[in-house]
């Protein structure tokens, strides 16, 4: 397989790093696709270090998958929560706490090898190592994930998310006040050169597209209804960062949490701070046609549980502790897009 691309930006990270974030691979991969000389501009191979001017031309040549056999994955077991399934995909309210698809620290207890220990069927996936992967939640984010059962159904989930017929919208307790809404956010993401876990805004990045909008705004913090235009590594967190209103309890982009609020209201902020388990980010509804018969699919899922304590402290209302529905309750599903 052959890919060409030209670079639109004025500047861009040296070329292993850049490559690995515009394909979507890992830097190893980018790195021996580079020492192999299958990266070329203008018939030259490149060097890794290069840094790529605005309007080259990059061809990268991938070699065809040596014969193997297909990987295997360990099985493991964990109770999960579908709110639909049929032979084609299944949609699953994913827990915080649990990882995606294998990788370092989780070869053996991601989503993937629970699906396999349930004998869920799945695609062979994009890229190796994530079958049935057709988009991401981060490990601490809960809600809504569809995963394809079989190889059809993937490539044509895949291509509508690419088009952007898939409504995936969030659920985001916000450290401020947004003074617009609703507000789109454009600002390509890259991985941060200090910090390769971490994504930040920069030059040269991704494309990135963010639409957020009020839902109900508390004394600290704003109910915010987040929907993507791409689909981004960290994409809502790093937005929201970027324009100033953090996710409450984000450990990696709080920008300083709490400390950022006005001395006089300090102590209420932490209170809020202490009871965020993990970023108060939830996928809260999905929407797509079905990838077989077109039928529409309209998937929601409440706040969950372990988010509920703060989002009652934000709103200084302890009816959300108790209330079933709290997003429904405050009006979150009748929004508009």
């Amino acid at each position: 397989m052959t890919v060409v691309f030209c670079v639109s930006a004025s500047t861009t990270e040296r070329l292993d790093r850049f490559l690995a974030d515009q394909l979507a691979i890992s830097r190893t991969h980018a790195a021996r696709l580079i020492a192999d000389k299958l990266v070329t501009s203008a018939g030259r191979p490149l060097r890794a270090s290069v840094l790529l001017e605005r309007g080259a031309e990059v061809t990268v040549q991938f070699p065809p998958p040596p014969d193997a056999p297909p990987r295997t994955y360990a099985p493991a077991h964990s109770e999960l929560r579908f709110v639909y399934e049929d032979e084609y995909l299944a949609v699953l309210d994913k827990p915080a706490g649990l990882v995606v698809h294998p990788g370092p620290g989780h070869w053996n207890d991601s989503l993937v090898n629970v699906l396999v220990g349930r004998g869920t069927p799945l695609s062979e996936g994009s890229s190796e190592g994530r079958p049935g992967i057709v988009h991401r939640l981060d490990r601490d984010t809960s809600g809504l994930l569809v995963v394809a059962k079989t190889d059809a159904a993937h490539r044509r989930l895949a291509a509508a998310i690419e088009r952007r017929q898939v409504s995936r919208v969030y659920a985001a307790l916000v450290w401020g006040h947004l003074r617009k809404t609703p507000v789109d956010i454009e600002a390509p993401i890259a991985r941060n050169p200090k910090d390769r876990k971490r994504m930040t805004v920069a030059d040269g990045g991704r494309h990135a597209l963010t639409h957020a909008a009020v839902v109900a705004r508390f004394g600290l913090a704003d109910l915010v209804r987040v929907r993507l235009g791409t689909g981004r590594t960290h994409q809502i967190r790093v937005h929201l960062a970027h324009i100033g209103h953090p996710v409450v309890g984000d450990r990696e982009y709080a920008f300083g949490g709490s400390r950022r609020v006005t001395p006089s209201e300090r102590r209420a902020a932490e209170r809020l701070e202490q009871l965020a388990p993990r970023q108060l980010l939830h996928a809260a509804a999905l929407a797509f046609a079905h990838p077989v018969s077109g039928a529409p699919l309209t998937l929601v899922s409440e706040w969950p549980a372990d988010l509920r304590p703060a989002l009652a402290d934000a709103a200084a209302d302890a009816n959300l502790l108790a209330e079933r529905n709290p997003l429904q309750y405050l009006g979150f599903f009748a929004s508009d897009e």
